[in-house]
């Protein structure tokens, strides 16, 4: 016979007239007979048949309420049940008030005079499987803060035994329903309440999910071997993105110098003269060799000089360009006014013949154009003060949108002050063009700008500045000519990291078209579809909320979704464990289902994907869900996005115990979800991350920045040397690098590949481009050269590349068993717990395991009885609360030995013979 539902009250059970598992017996039939047919019979001769009177007493909502008094034990079978007329709705009913007959007399709330047998039967079978809306918008209904789960009591803020009887009478608020459609409008009673879940009620008024249905061991392995099925396909459909000829592409530079060549600036265009040899052979050794640079300049003065604009077009020629600066001769101006013909000079800059992929403007000047809105000079200092008023009648705006439309990047190396107005507002074009700003920290409007400050900061910021595609900044000349090329050099190497970023999203859309057509684009045709492809698209951005997260206000994560999905299964990491995932694609997944509620509203977003703050149903962790901002990104990208983190942790762990602990590294992992209701590996997914809380640092990125503006972080040394050790111990296979995070937790890296066939789906991938961008611009460090790194840009260029061949063998180490942590631990400082053997567990996720402790009915027949349970410890694994206690809860037969006995296998290995030393060589 079946058990009693799990939630009925043991007081109420006891107090009882009739035998528990009749009237438990009438329910299901009741219900069985309202699933199977629309048809049922009237209310009142089910209610005779069961030999029930009905009294007068009626609940808030309408449904009549047995007296347990006039209950009598008499069972009426599903087969006469079936043919009769009634509703399903009038059946359940009449079950419910079965139920409720078994109750005791004390007045209930009116919140709780209503319950669902389809919920019983959801509780019983497991067999509800609700979904969520799609992903992209996180659209859906909003839970109200009633909606929102109190606090669960643990074991330890119990109630004592004489307590319990009214205790467990109490229903509780149960949170974030959802059904097999959308989120849905939680149901009200008389007194604005939600209607209690049946896995809801338990001592302490906690609440346990109803989203997640406990999945075999071998359903969980067809979920697995349908997710890869899945992926492989989706690779099998997608060319190899090649990016032949990236690197020389995006290095060639068109470099305008454009000089105020009045009076007082001779001493910097002689500096000019002097040094633009040395700047284009400089950036040419920059660049490997590969960038063709071409130069151009435009000298300006005054309306009242002749000539006021001085021209030359583009050359290759460094030696004519040095011939042509001797022929801007500076002369005193004849306007007798401060301001000069900077608009006249841009508008010159504008009908130079541009070609080259990485456009710079180089402006030197000591003095600000024309017009009040662009200087804070005196009306008396400038003859054409008002705006639009000089002869040509040019005003700044539409020329610099012009620059930006043309993707020039600019850079004004500051003398003085009197051009702090001017850089400011000509940087707000840039701005509004989605270009990253940088104003010089001297500039007296840099507190009236919100330009980021680089790549550092909020991760805001950092993810903003990372996906600009152009850049405005200010750098400080002053009087120390010697500079000028140092500064020239920086700016072009920060202009072509912008560029490779625009070229890369180019190839993305073409790489998307070309799954979407079945047919890939050919090497040789790269450039010409970048040219007919490049002014297509603009990145699509949409409205963020600029908020401090309220993680503990009820109701403000507003949306609940049910989800399942993969994370990569990493227990612990052995002496080859590196090098098989190197050796093949044989990073394994995990299945894992969740609760989690999400703010509707984003707070940041990038090129591809917004971010918004997340948290599961029984953790205290917080989290980040990305969405894709459009449809066609899909679970396979995300996958090897997961992947790609999997591997980049156990670089870091390798990476970790070659040097002192101070410079140790860890990545966040993260987990590809999707509606428990999708069908296709097509529909819209999600990803899951931990938040990281603190300021957000870029260290580097795929196309060749570097991080100088703190030169004494350790984790920034360790950032840099860590991506030049991936080149080395892979034997110059792979590379990672886009690094960012806070402190030493980094997150979003990005891998480099020598295959093209693997990691082929990850944006950030450039291949062997991705390796010429990082060693042109890396210098080694001090901690490079402690892990004895060889490789070079020179070996690089010159095809004759060296690494160290042979490395220390790692001492098998595990990481966290939360499947959404997984950090770096060692076994000696890993929490363990005796109720859960062979798992460890870091300090955040360890005291979890007793904090979430509640006690729950075993569903097991016989004797009521409670169980303890850590919400913490399933929900870690991916898995629903079991609904029998230890004792009655069966074996899974399709479960091997292997996964049963857990860290047991870390023991083993522990105590395995292992070589002291392993070559990196292929």
């Amino acid at each position: 016979m079946d058990p009693p539902p799990p939630y009925l009250p043991r007081a109420s059970l006891s107090r009882s007239k009739t035998s528990r598992a009749d009237l438990r017996a009438s329910a299901e039939d009741l219900l069985r007979s309202s699933l199977a047919n629309s048809s049922a019979m009237p209310l009142q001769a089910a209610s005779s048949s069961l030999g029930i009177t009905q009294e007068a007493t009626k609940s808030p909502a309408g449904v009549p309420l047995v007296s347990s008094r006039s209950t009598k034990a008499s069972v009426a079978s599903s087969a006469s049940l079936s043919r009769s007329n009634t509703k399903r709705a009038e059946l359940r009913a009449s079950a419910d008030a079965m139920l409720r007959a078994s109750l005791p007399q004390a007045p209930m709330p009116a919140s709780a005079s209503v319950a669902s047998s389809a919920s019983l039967s959801a509780s019983r079978s497991s067999q509800v499987r609700p979904s969520i809306m799609p992903f992209p918008s996180l659209t859906g209904s909003t839970l109200s803060s009633s909606s929102i789960s109190p606090g669960l009591k643990s074991t330890a803020q119990r109630e004592p035994s004489s307590n319990r009887a009214s205790t467990t009478s109490r229903l509780p608020v149960y949170p974030n329903v959802v059904d097999s459609i959308t989120l849905t409008k939680l149901r009200l009673s008389s007194q604005g309440q939600p209607a209690r879940s049946p896995l809801s009620e338990r001592r302490g008024g906690g609440n346990l999910p109803i989203s997640a249905s406990r999945l075999s061991s071998a359903e969980s392995k067809a979920r697995l071997r349908k997710f890869q099925r899945d992926v492989d396909y989706t690779k099998s459909k997608t060319p190899p993105r090649s990016t032949t000829g990236l690197f020389r592409d995006a290095c060639s530079v068109d470099l305008l110098f454009l000089i105020d060549t009045t009076n007082s600036m001779q001493p910097y265009i002689d500096a000019a003269k002097e040094q633009v040899q040395a700047i284009v052979a400089e950036t040419k050794q920059a660049f490997l060799s590969e960038a063709q640079v071409r130069v151009a300049v435009v000298g300006y003065k005054d309306h009242a000089d002749r000539p006021n604009i001085q021209f030359l077009d583009f050359t290759p020629d460094a030696a004519g360009v040095s011939r042509f600066l001797v022929t801007l001769i500076a002369v005193a101006t004849h306007d007798n006014d401060w301001p000069e013909d900077v608009l006249g000079g841009v508008r010159q800059a504008t009908n130079a013949t541009w070609s080259q992929k990485t456009r710079c403007i180089i402006h030197i000047a000591d003095a600000p154009p024309h017009g009040r809105n662009l200087h804070d000079l005196s009306d008396g200092s400038d003859h054409y003060i008002e705006p639009g008023s000089e002869p040509h009648g040019l005003t700044y705006e539409p020329l610099f949108k012009q620059l930006v439309r043309m993707h020039i990047n600019y850079a004004l190396l500051r003398i003085n002050s009197t051009t702090d107005r001017m850089a400011y507002l000509f940087s707000t074009v840039y701005k509004g063009g989605n270009a990253e700003v940088k104003l010089h920290q001297s500039n007296l409007y840099r507190s009236h700008s919100k330009a980021g400050t680089g790549f550092g900061g909020s991760r805001e910021t950092v993810k903003s500045a990372a996906t600009a595609f152009l850049q405005f900044e200010e750098l400080e000349l002053g009087t120390s000519f010697d500079s000028l090329r140092h500064l020239v050099v920086k700016s072009v190497t920060s202009s072509v990291s912008r560029t490779v970023g625009r070229l890369s999203m180019t190839l993305t859309r073409l790489s998307n078209r070309s799954i979407n057509t079945g047919k890939g684009t050919k090497s040789q045709a790269y450039l010409t579809a970048v040219n007919e492809d490049e002014s297509e698209e603009e990145p699509v951005m949409v409205p963020v909320e600029n908020v401090l997260p309220q993680w503990n206000t009820p109701g403000w994560l507003d949306k609940a979704l049910a989800v399942e999905g993969f994370c990569p299964d990493l227990v612990m990491h052995g002496a080859t464990t590196l090098d098989d995932m190197m050796a093949q694609d044989n990073i394994r997944p995990s299945f894992i289902q969740l609760d989690i509620n999400v703010r509707s509203k984003p707070f940041s977003q990038g090129a591809m994907r917004t971010a918004s703050y997340a948290r599961t149903s029984a953790s205290t962790d917080r989290f980040v869900v990305k969405s894709f901002k459009k449809m066609g990104k899909g679970f396979a990208e995300l996958a090897e996005d997961m992947q790609c983190q999997a591997m980049c942790k156990a670089f870091a762990l390798e990476f970790n115990a070659l040097l002192d602990p101070k410079y140790s590294l860890d990545f966040v992992i993260t987990a590809a979800l999707t509606s428990k209701s999708s069908a296709d590996i097509k529909d819209a997914c999600i990803s899951l991350e931990p938040y990281i809380d603190g300021t957000y640092i870029k260290y580097n990125n795929n196309s060749g920045y570097v991080n100088e503006d703190i030169p004494d972080d350790p984790f920034n040394h360790a950032a840099q040397a860590f991506s030049h050790f991936t080149f080395e111990r892979s034997w110059g296979r792979f590379l990672v690098d886009d690094l960012q995070g806070v402190g030493n937790l980094l997150t979003d890296p990005g891998i480099q590949t020598k295959d093209e066939n693997r990691f082929k789906l990850c944006d950030t991938n450039l291949h062997e481009s991705g390796f010429k961008f990082f060693l042109a611009t890396h210098k080694c460090n001090f901690l490079c050269r402690k892990l004895q790194l060889k490789s070079n840009g020179q070996m690089l260029e010159s095809g004759n590349l060296q690494f160290r061949e042979i490395w220390p063998s790692v001492k098998s180490t595990v990481y966290c068993s939360n499947k959404l942590c997984r950090r770096i631990l060692h076994s000696a400082g890993a929490g363990k717990s005796d109720k859960f053997p062979g798992y460890y567990w870091c300090q955040s996720c360890f005291p979890q395991l007793d904090s979430s402790t509640i006690q729950l009915r075993c569903a097991e027949p016989g004797s009521v009885h409670e169980y303890d349970v850590s919400r913490f410890f399933y929900e870690s694994q991916g898995e629903a609360p079991p609904l029998k206690c230890p004792d009655h809860l069966e074996a899974d037969p399709t479960e091997s030995r292997a996964a049963a006995v857990g860290g047991n296998l870390f023991e083993r290995m522990r105590a395995t013979n292992q070589s002291k030393y392993v070559s990196g060589r292929v």
